[in-house]
């Protein structure tokens, strides 16, 4: 509740701000607003976080929460200097990296796959090789799926939750303190996000939800064991899946772009929201489509928990797959009126 008053109340005197230094997210080509709207909105989201951290949580100086929390800092500054001065994805990658390396460090890191792939305990370097990848990937996949009013948000929000709720049954309930807090902050940041957005969270927000959400999962993989209540059997499944929309996304559109003979970094209209807006539907529909899948897909792990790792993680893959299809073809399922009235 702290998070989300805190934000709530922020966001006006920070568009307000934003308006008088002009520091707008302009429109372009692959872009889906039309004129100049305010970024920057992950101050807000952070400024929440941080005062109900401050209210709630209990500091410690060891090394896993100095590391995490100077991991924050640092790129909610890398956010805003992207923001402001649209860094290269070179230097935001060789900063991401770095931040993933010190995470695995300081101790929070993947030691086992729990069968997936029949693979369980990791070697040292394959720790903080999956781990470094993980962060980054996750970190850049929430970044990127931040294209349209709400959808990072709200996906995030119902990430940050689930992580939220079984981190707290598991007993981690100081971990699940900052899923909460920064999901409050989410909410109130969507209040002005939703279509029409009167203001942008930004890379300032989205690489700080992308980052937070890779490490609160890896940290649920470390406390998740046999002897945990609730036990999860399929563990890296279940990261797989609260991350799945974002990060299947990046992979596919990286993909398309490098069977194109592209760059995978080369901007285009092929993110799943395009695949809908592209059809002609509006950033409302699409946001709620695309999080009602979302809900969804987690539902639906948590329901098959027991089945093997291996047969869930090809059913999300096929889930998701089947998913991206009939998205890109929606318009063909629903009638021209409806279409017509979506516009």
């Amino acid at each position: 509740m702290s998070a989300f008053i805190v934000t709530l109340l922020s966001i006006p005197p920070i568009i307000r701000l934003i308006k008088k230094y002009r520091l707008y997210d302009m429109p372009g080509n692959r872009k889906e607003h039309s004129h100049p709207i305010p970024t920057m909105g992950g101050i807000s989201i952070a400024a929440g976080m941080v005062v109900a951290l401050l209210l709630w949580f209990p500091f410690i100086a060891e090394p896993a929460q100095i590391s995490f929390f100077f991991s924050i800092a640092v790129l909610l500054g890398l956010g805003i200097m992207d923001d402001l001065k649209d860094l290269s994805a070179r230097y935001k990658f060789i900063i991401q990296i770095a931040i993933g390396s010190l995470i695995a460090i300081s101790g929070i890191r993947i030691t086992s796959l729990e069968g997936l792939m029949g693979i369980y305990d990791l070697s040292p370097i394959a720790q903080y090789s999956i781990t470094v990848l993980a962060i980054v990937g996750i970190t850049n996949a929430f970044n990127l799926v931040d294209g349209i009013d709400g959808l990072a948000g709200g996906l995030g929000f119902m990430s940050l939750v689930t992580l939220g709720i079984i981190l707290n049954l598991n007993g981690d309930i100081n971990t699940a303190l900052i899923a909460f807090a920064l999901s409050g902050g989410i909410l109130a940041f969507l209040y002005f996000n939703f279509n029409p957005a009167k203001i942008f969270m930004g890379d300032t927000g989205s690489l700080v939800l992308g980052f937070v959400i890779s490490v609160l999962s890896i940290r649920l993989l470390q406390i998740n064991h046999i002897a945990s209540n609730p036990f999860i059997p399929n563990g890296p499944v279940f990261v797989f899946a609260i991350t799945l929309i974002p990060v299947f996304d990046t992979l596919r559109v990286f993909g398309l772009r490098i069977w194109r003979g592209k760059s995978p970094f080369a901007a285009d209209r092929t993110h799943i929201h395009h695949l809908l807006t592209n059809q002609g539907f509006n950033h409302s529909f699409a946001t709620k489509a695309i999080c009602f899948l979302h809900a969804i897909i987690i539902l639906e792990v948590c329901w098959l928990k027991s089945i093997r790792t291996e047969f869930l993680f090809v059913l999300l893959i096929l889930v998701m797959a089947s998913a991206t299809f009939t998205l890109k073809n929606l318009s063909v399922f629903i009638p021209k009126r409806k279409l017509a009235e979506n516009r």
